[in-house]
């Protein structure tokens, strides 16, 4: 075996530790991205519950409304 090719020099161990410390530097700024994704997601699915709760109630008075208006419609 050659002794050469398994020996790492100075400045391939610095070049390792830099690669290194960048990964390390990705991976904290993918954490904090993943978190701030995860609280918007939350947020726009309390947004959208809140929107379809807001629908619902305004389908029902448009719909009590006909029913009223059909009423005095049939009633003239």
């Amino acid at each position: 075996m050659d002794s050469d090719k398994d020996a790492y020099t100075e400045d391939d161990l610095r070049q390792l530790e830099k690669r290194i410390d960048e990964l390390i530097d990705t991976v904290g700024t993918l954490k904090s991205e993943n978190t701030s994704l995860r609280q918007q997601k939350d947020k726009l699915m309390t947004e959208r519950s809140q929107l379809i709760e807001k629908t619902e109630l305004a389908r029902s008075r448009v719909e009590a409304m006909i029913s009223r208006l059909r009423s005095l419609e049939l009633g003239s």
